[in-house]
């Protein structure tokens, strides 16, 4: 079982402040680490009005120097907003600055007013990261090199390479991932990953395996579930009112999981959003096996630092004692 601790950054008005979220996030990657968590999950928005985090590889940085083997995930960096070479130069330092524990996961994007406002065509997105990865794997073997028209030399060299994982939402993202990339950033829609694997299997490259069983998008570990629900459905609902926002803003509608009536109820009824008992995490994480991935997500939103770390604490004493785990 992966476990992973995920981190938005999102800071509404009237939830936690971001300088008490961003303090918070780093004690609690030191704390993750030490207690064994496998991987630090960092996603990117830009011009959101409750503070998205749009610099996951500064944040990735700081959070490598209060750790020392937890990797660390971009889920994923919209590639398509930034100069190639410079995040190539920023990637390589990343990598040295946290001894190679950057999983640099990429993505094209979906929302217009981000591209707008990095002077970017939407419609080339898919193009450019296809652009980008090249030049990447270029510019990290150190050698001097021209790229369209540009004399370049990214040094330092980071060794070894980050690993580039490919996201996206469709069949062709996921068979693209498997033509161009290092890994497929596992999709929440389970029927996403057979078209990975079997164009894996076709192009000759080693098997990936099944799907691993996803646990949910947000758990939360209370002794008192009705009590804490109470106070963490305002958070939960800010986050998906929010994505029903930008992707309406992107396809028309809402798009994806946020695409039906979100209530309290129809949010206490998802399977995607769950606060457990330490027993009723426990046999959650015995139904999804040994090959699976169980995620935290503490700060979701702005969630009181205190009242996160509390919930960090009682998992740590009636739960990850408990978790059969492999590795």
């Amino acid at each position: 079982m992966e476990l992973v601790v995920s981190y938005d950054m999102r800071a509404p008005a009237w939830g936690a402040d971001s300088r008490e979220l961003y303090a918070a996030a780093l004690d609690q990657v030191e704390w993750a680490d030490a207690l064994g968590f496998d991987t630090v999950g960092l996603g990117e928005h830009h011009a959101s009005p409750d503070g998205y985090n749009p610099s996951p590889l500064i944040l990735a940085a700081a959070m490598g120097a209060r750790s020392r083997r937890i990797q660390l995930r971009t889920s994923v960096l919209l590639a398509p907003l930034y100069d190639p070479i410079k995040l190539a130069e920023d990637a390589a330092v990343t990598q040295l600055a946290t001894n190679g524990r950057l999983l640099l996961g990429i993505g094209g994007g979906y929302r217009p007013s981000e591209f707008a406002m990095f002077d970017r065509a939407l419609d080339d997105r898919w193009r450019v990261v296809g652009e980008t990865i090249e030049l990447l794997r270029l510019a990290w073997t150190g050698e001097s090199f021209e790229w369209k028209g540009r004399p370049c030399h990214v040094t330092p060299r980071p060794e070894p390479a980050p690993p580039i994982l490919l996201g996206g939402s469709s069949p062709a993202a996921a068979r693209r991932a498997a033509r161009i990339a290092d890994g497929w950033f596992p999709p929440l829609e389970p029927k996403l990953w057979p078209p990975y694997r079997e164009a894996c299997i076709q192009l000759g490259r080693a098997d990936p395996g099944p799907y691993p069983a996803q646990g949910p998008i947000f758990l939360w570990v209370s002794n008192e579930p009705d009590k804490d629900w109470v106070r963490l459905l305002p958070h939960v609902l800010h986050q998906l009112r929010s994505y029903s926002e930008w992707t309406a803003e992107a396809f028309g509608r809402p798009a994806g999981p946020y695409a039906k009536a979100i209530t309290e109820e129809t949010v206490r009824q998802s399977d995607a959003y769950q606060v457990l008992t330490p027993e009723d995490t426990l046999a959650l994480a015995e139904r999804l096996g040994d090959h699976s991935v169980l995620y935290l997500n503490p700060l979701l939103a702005g969630i009181d630092p205190k009242m996160s770390w509390a919930m960090l604490r009682l998992y740590e004493q009636a739960v990850h004692p408990y978790l059969a785990r492999s590795n």
